[in-house]
Order: structure tokens, then sequence, then C-alpha cells
């Protein structure tokens, strides 16, 4: 059984930090003033306005502003500000020895994912798969809402219409996943998922066709796909096709690689690098009910 951190309260103090790419003040302002609405105080990272290249300072300033964040027990929750790239060249460095005794909300997705998954594999830590502060101007409210709740200590439960390619079924499981890209990219490492008896989500953005097929592969050929519990497959946005079309959509190539097992999958959900992505907590046991005329996931 994970560990669920404390709900927040209003009065708490939350940190907004980029483990990732590099992001301005001015763009977290409106997730800010979101989060104050709450009767949350807020305290910016020093990686905030920091830039190295593409980065929101150099790997060791990223280390830093998230170990400090990490370690101190005033902070109740990490808000990661946006994804991008970089998250992965700092991992080796973090101590969880303090967030393991007191663990607290880590909030991302995207290249968070690295977080999310060394943290509910290898520490036994819930963390929340929501939207960033960068998407808040283009989020929906219910997207925001559902973040809410959860950082609260609220329950969200969802109801989604079927998918053609859905395949029927109940089952309950540890939730694991995030970004595609992400996963298959630490398969083999110390990071890397234990997906047996797992609901596994999928989500990813901005991929070649024939590499989510490549990347569904790897995670069939190295076992990911066995065992699990179910499939809940999120939004694929911006997905390229080369000159010479591959001749078939994300959703069909994760079908196809699913194909060959018996669990309850569910696509279209409602999460990933779309406006209205609703909050899941990696690390949470889900039921997940997939009929002909609806989708439950709770």
């Amino acid at each position: 059984m994970l560990l669920r951190p404390p709900s927040l309260k209003k009065g708490d103090t939350i940190y907004i930090l980029s483990t990732a790419r590099k992001i301005t003040s001015k763009e977290i302002a409106p997730a800010v003033a979101v989060f104050e609405s709450w009767g949350l105080k807020v305290i910016e990272g020093k990686t905030i306005g920091q830039e190295e290249h593409q980065y929101a300072g150099t790997d060791q300033v990223r280390l830093e502003d998230f170990q400090a964040a990490l370690d101190n027990p005033d902070i109740k929750a990490i808000i990661c500000a946006r994804g991008g790239y970089g998250t992965v060249r700092m991992m080796d460095g973090i101590i969880f020895d303090k967030f393991m005794k007191t663990p607290k909300w880590i909030v991302g997705f995207s290249d968070v994912t690295y977080l999310h998954t060394h943290i509910s594999n290898s520490i036994g830590v819930m963390g929340i798969h929501s939207i960033m502060p960068v998407q808040f101007p283009k989020s929906s409210a219910e997207a925001i809402e559902t973040l809410r709740r959860e950082l609260f200590g609220a329950k969200n439960e969802y109801e989604i219409m079927p998918h053609s390619f859905n395949r029927a079924g109940n089952s309950s499981g540890i939730l694991i996943g995030g970004n595609l890209s992400i996963l298959y990219s630490i398969t083999g490492t110390k990071s890397g998922m234990n997906t047996y008896g797992k609901i596994l989500f999928l989500e990813d953005i901005d991929e070649y066709l024939y590499h989510i097929d490549r990347m569904m592969i790897n995670l069939k050929r190295s076992g990911k796909l066995q065992g699990l519990a179910g499939v809940i497959v999120g939004g694929f946005s911006e997905i390229k096709d080369n000159k010479i079309p591959f001749g078939k959509e994300a959703y069909e190539i994760i079908a196809e690689h699913v194909a060959e097992f018996d669990y309850p999958v569910c696509f279209d959900f409602p999460a990933g690098h779309i406006s209205d992505s609703r909050a899941l907590v990696i690390g949470k046991t889900y039921h997940m009910q997939v009929g002909s005329n609806l989708v439950k996931i709770y």
C-alpha cells in the first residue's frame, strides 16, 4: 500500500519550481492567483526565472531547488511549473530520506513522469498527475477543480463516454504511468515501472506515429504490458507522420499492441496535453468499469 501525502488545508504553503524547461514569474502568475484563492500561501522557487539554455537553471540549480523544497517541512506540496525536458538530468542527485518520513504532494505531468514513476515505484508515495501552472490559462475549469479536489483530499470520480477501441471489463489496481516517451526511456533503469497487477495510464504529445509504435513494442517486449489490471489511454496530441504515411493513428497503434491481452482498456480519457486534463493520483488504487454505454474510473 502506497503512502498518500497529507491533504492540504487553507493556510498551507506550496512551492512552485521547475525541474525542466525555463519559465518566468509572469507565466505562472495566473496559477499563483488561483492557488491563493484556495487559501494557500505560494513560494516561487529560485528556478522560476532562471535560464540555462532551455533549462530553468543548471542541473545543479534545479536539483538544489527541488531538494530544498523536498526537505522543508513547512512546504506541503511541490508544484512543478512545467514540463519540457530536464528532470532526468537531476534525478540521481535527489535524496529522498526526509521525504520518505514526511511525504508531500508532488504535482505535475509530462516530464514530471520521471518523478512520479520513481517515487511511486521506488519510494512508495503517491503523486498527482495533473495540469501545471504553465497550462492554467488554457485549462478548463473542470481540470483546475479536479486538482484542487485531490490536493484538499476530496475524491474525484470520472464518467466518460465509451470509445470504439475500448475493451470492456471491470478491474482494480494501483495506477502507474504517465508520458509514454518517458516510460519508454526509463525501461531498464532504477526508476522503471513494476507493472504487474497495475493499471497503466499513457499519454503523449509531439511524437511521430512510428515512434509510438516503437515505444509500445518496447513496453511489450520488456513485459510491461503483460499482467496488467487495465490500461487507460489519455490524450495523444499534435502527433506527426512522415511523408510516407505510417498507416495507423496513435490509438490504433496502442490498440494493436494490447490486443492479445484480456484486461479492460479505456481510450480517450481526459488527461494529458489537452485543455481538459483531469487529475489522477499515481500510486492510488483505482477501479475501472468499461462498459458499452459508460466508462467509470474511480
